[in-house]
């Protein structure tokens, strides 16, 4: 049986757990949370949750940790997790694009032998794009396109007049560490193409607010040995929160169902 501790309790983790409750090979067992909000996190993720505080709180038969809360957890908790010698599950790739913190989730993992899974969260072809970077890629590019509500709050209000678009406008040119960078709320889907990719200087990416379109856009170009393919999706949000990509959650879904299949793709 898997036993898996959650951080965050939000729509993500909300989602990921009402999909696993009735898997008898699966349990949710634990979840990281601050001080102060236990009740709340088990409120939503069901009294069968123990929450704790403190990384040192969870279990040592742990399968591994999924990071269901963000950029922020990531930060605080995942150097100390992988130092217990716990695998962590993640969607915040674009917090990589710091390199400095890169660097001490990578040495946390080296000296604990745990491994740190990046998950291809609200983009798709992604095992396409990592086997092609095996033969070796010349040129990849991604164009995020997200309706205005999307930027809202972003580095995009400095550079375009959101309320006032009448027509698609690009806030954003340059590399996907740039973008990660600027746009912590926004880019994972860009660092999470240029780590499977050609790297995060490497990539091109482009961000357009466009108040014609009610959905996310992601479209992938790659170049390289292997020939060329344009991956597009457009994504639909969680029904709970309209911030949270519903493809986000499933991936996290599907890592852990793949944990314990007998056969698995990929």
């Amino acid at each position: 049986m898997l036993k898996i501790a959650l951080i965050g309790y939000g729509t993500i983790a909300g989602y990921v757990a009402d999909q696993l409750r009735d898997r008898s090979e699966v349990q949710i067992t634990q979840v990281l949370c601050r001080s102060g909000r236990e009740d709340a996190a088990r409120q939503a993720l069901g009294t069968a949750v123990i929450p704790v505080t403190d990384v040192q709180a969870l279990s040592d038969d742990l399968s591994f940790v999924v990071d269901c809360a963000g950029h922020g957890a990531l930060r605080q908790f995942g150097p100390d997790i992988l130092s217990r010698g716990l695998d962590l599950v993640t969607v915040s790739n674009g917090l990589l694009a710091d390199q400095n913190m890169k660097d001490q989730l990578e040495a946390s993992a080296r000296r604990a032998g745990s491994k740190l899974h990046l998950l291809s969260g609200a983009v798709g072809g992604m095992d396409a794009l990592a086997a092609a970077s095996a033969g070796g890629l010349t040129r990849v590019v991604y164009t995020g396109r997200k309706p205005v509500a999307g930027w809202r709050g972003t580095a995009a209000e400095d550079v375009v007049a959101l309320e006032s678009l009448t027509e698609a406008a690009v806030h954003f040119e340059g590399t996907a560490r740039e973008a990660a960078l600027r746009y912590p709320k926004n880019a994972n889907v860009a660092a999470t193409i240029a780590l499977a990719g050609i790297g995060l200087d490497q990539t091109e990416v482009k961000l357009i607010a466009d108040p014609g379109i009610q959905k996310n856009c992601h479209q992938v170009e790659a170049e390289g040995a292997f020939g060329r393919f344009t991956f597009t999706i457009e994504g639909e949000p969680l029904p709970k929160n309209d911030k949270s990509s519903a493809l986000t959650a499933m991936s996290v879904v599907r890592f852990i169902e793949q944990r314990e299949a007998p056969v698995q793709i990929g």
